[in-house]
Formats: structure tokens, C-alpha cells, sequence
């Protein structure tokens, strides 16, 4: 299997401890990193044409893999404080 793009490590290559720990223990950042591996992968396999989709769907999964994005990250941002 290929690597895909966009990955929550890529996207956030310093907080990989970080991002393991809460997969673990927050069942809501669990649920949302879930749900962002689902969409980047769905986008990623529309845009290498593995699997047909029109414009607009592939633009809805882009719009909802940033705002899941913008939520990791404030997530993130909180723990980062919390320490």
C-alpha cells in the first residue's frame, strides 16, 4: 500500500507522541482522526483515479477534511498546554 498524502503525522510531525496518546485515551480525538484517515483517504483515492467523483463531492470532502483538520488541531493545541 501506498503512502497517502496528508496524513495526521505529516500534518503534524512534531506531535506524534502526542497524537498516539490521544488516539488512546480521548474517544472524542479518536472519532475524529478516524473520520480524517476515512476522508484523506477518499480524497487521495479520487484525485489518483481509483475511484470516479464529481467535483463538488470531491470539494464537500475537501471542505470536511479541513475543518476536521482545524478541530485536531485545537485539540492538539489544548493538550500541548495542558502539558
Amino acid at each position: 500500500m501506498s503512502h497517502v498524502p496528508n496524513d495526521l503525522h505529516d500534518s503534524f510531525p512534531g506531535d506524534r507522541p502526542l497524537l498516539h496518546s490521544l488516539k488512546l485515551s480521548d474517544p472524542h480525538f479518536q472519532r475524529l482522526a478516524t473520520r480524517y484517515y476515512e476522508v484523506n483517504r477518499a480524497i487521495h483515492r479520487i484525485e489518483t483515479e481509483v475511484e470516479p467523483a464529481s467535483d463538488s463531492y470531491l470539494e464537500t470532502l475537501k471542505k470536511e477534511r479541513l475543518g476536521l483538520l482545524d478541530e485536531i488541531a485545537q485539540i492538539l493545541a489544548r493538550a500541548r498546554i495542558r502539558g
